[in-house]
């Protein structure tokens, strides 16, 4: 057998391995980069036709999100995944298409204007309705024959709804040997669902290392925390703004505000708005409520069972449309606004961003682990502007981070399930972390295990045979240029302001004529789109 790790190794995200066989070829994940590239990503070793099947952890897209282009482009074999994953498969993968195919759109109207060869979208929603009848769901602990000679076996990871570690046991010359992958290790104690369970035995890992450098802590009260920004936020007058992944996040999220007003943890505010403003996240919300009960932990199925629904409470909103989503920001009442993406990098987010990020009065709550490179990262490491929809937006709102939601395990927590292997694994293979904390999780596996461990670049080559590295893969970081954008622009983003002042009491302007003359409106409707008309480009 051999491992050719082809994403996320010394990444954070594009999670993607090769698994070769005498016989097949099993890929475990595809998953979408996102976030800053640090490494040269390789191309497939074959051709996608030549894939005999594809092993998927969990549905979030920096694992399952280049499955579709992978059948774009001539794979036809089977999708193993947990019921769950498949589920959430079916939104997400779709969302993911569409996301691409607007990005197409967008960027060949430039394109056309300035001579340049079409963009082609990494797949379309065509090419996501021919992967979905490849998934096959299994459930949790039950062996299922991939092929003749290989078996394949799901665990609970405990990150998200229906996320698993895999096991993968191939038998050839006489003898069999399995391969764990851990997927993505979730946190303990976390809402809805389920602690990750102890792994089965395998005689290589590979395993992931977020957080591998560093620990949550003790369990925060994430009730009280939340509580506590929600009231000092509505005190203010100001909006609570969470960056949330639509899938997991999200449902977690409601679950404690939830709670917070079960409780009646914030005074003052009535029965105070709580926005979820991403079409995928309602309808994921809508695959949560759904019948999963074989994925929750004992707390919410007792929830279920007392006929209460553990994600639903009074105030919520759910913004499906566009009209819906801008309505959210001309209401003064302070809110709750839950959008997509968590780390920032395209949604409806960035708009709510837009409008609250330089309000004094407003907090933008990070819930959730931010690549570097990313919007969010930047706003949580302190920049004063970050660039949306072309422009700078100065950062003056309330920066907070509910600390301990993560939906990773920390590094005492990857090494106690590494300890509860029931046989000592021959090698551990380390990715999906950053640059250097892939490093420092190997030192810690060494140290505090007495493990073989190995952290492998993008393109890295094992023969797990023999032992042998056959290829070090690409360990040349890529070269950035160096960014402009900051403390440089400030006097640029001066005059920017201005702009926009200028632009939000046009908007006040309009409000105040509600209810004007239709011909007023009219001929006020006329003017404006002569002036965006004049200025659009």
């Amino acid at each position: 057998m051999k491992l050719h790790f082809l994403g996320a190794a010394h990444e954070v995200t594009g999670s993607c391995t090769l698994l070769q066989t005498k016989n097949h070829r099993i890929l475990v994940d595809c998953g979408m980069e996102q976030g800053a590239d640090i490494y040269e990503n390789p191309a497939l070793p074959v051709t996608a036709g030549q894939i005999d099947a594809v092993l998927l952890t969990h549905a979030h897209i920096d694992h399952s999100g280049r499955i579709p282009m992978l059948v774009a482009q001539g794979f036809d074999g089977p999708i193993f995944t947990t019921g769950a994953t498949a589920a959430l498969c079916r939104i997400m993968l779709m969302d993911s298409a569409h996301i691409q195919e607007f990005e197409a759109e967008w960027r060949n109207r430039k394109a056309k204007r300035n001579g340049e060869p079409a963009y082609e979208p990494l797949y379309t929603a065509e090419d996501v309705q021919r992967t979905l009848p490849l998934i096959q769901p299994c459930e949790y602990g039950k062996p299922y024959s991939l092929f003749d000679d290989v078996t394949v076996q799901f665990t609970d990871a405990g990150h998200l709804l229906g996320s698993a570690s895999i096991s993968v046991t191939v038998t050839e010359d006489g003898g069999s040997e399995t391969v764990l992958f851990s997927g993505d290790l979730g946190n303990v104690s976390r809402p809805l669902i389920r602690d990750p369970q102890t792994p089965p035995a395998a005689d290589y890992v590979v395993i992931e290392s977020t957080y591998g450098d560093r620990l949550h802590g003790d369990r925060p009260d994430y009730v009280g925390h939340l509580s506590r920004v929600l009231q000092r936020t509505f005190d203010r007058g100001g909006n609570v703004v969470i960056p949330s992944f639509a899938v997991g996040r999200t449902q977690e999220l409601l679950y404690l505000l939830r709670e917070i007003k079960n409780r009646g943890l914030v005074t003052g505010h009535g029965d105070f708005p709580v926005w979820v403003d991403s079409p995928l996240a309602v309808e994921a919300t809508n695959i949560y409520s759904g019948d999963l009960k074989g994925y929750y932990d004992e707390e919410t199925l007792e929830l279920l069972a007392q006929g209460e629904n553990p994600i639903r409470l009074s105030g919520l909103n759910l913004s499906i449309t566009s009209d819906d989503s801008r309505a959210i920001n001309f209401d003064k009442t302070p809110k709750v606004i839950l959008s997509a993406s968590g780390m920032c990098e395209a949604g409806r987010i960035r708009h709510h961003l837009k409008h609250n990020l330089w309000r004094e009065d407003s907090t933008v709550l990070f819930v959730g682990y931010q690549s570097e490179g990313t919007v969010g990262r930047k706003i949580i490491d302190g920049e004063p502007y970050v660039k949306l929809f072309g422009e700078e937006v100065r950062v003056r709102a309330h920066i907070e981070t509910l600390e301990g939601i993560s939906g990773h395990a920390d590094r005492d927590m990857l090494l106690g399930w590494l300890g509860r292997l029931p046989q000592k694994p021959t090698r551990v293979f380390v990715n999906h972390g950053g640059d250097e904390v892939c490093d420092h999780f190997v030192t810690s596996i060494k140290e505090t295990l007495g493990l073989d461990a190995v952290a492998p670049y993008n393109n890295a080559l094992y023969d797990l045979e023999s032992g042998l590295c056959l290829d070090e893969g690409i360990t040349t970081r890529i070269v950035k240029k160096p960014s402009t954008f900051g403390r440089a622009n400030v006097a640029a983003s001066a005059v920017f302001q201005r702009l926009l002042a200028a632009g939000r009491r046009l908007l006040t302007v309009i409000e105040h004529n509600r209810g004007g003359a239709n011909k007023d409106l009219a001929k006020f409707a006329d003017q404006v789109t002569e002036l965006c008309n004049k200025w659009d480009r």
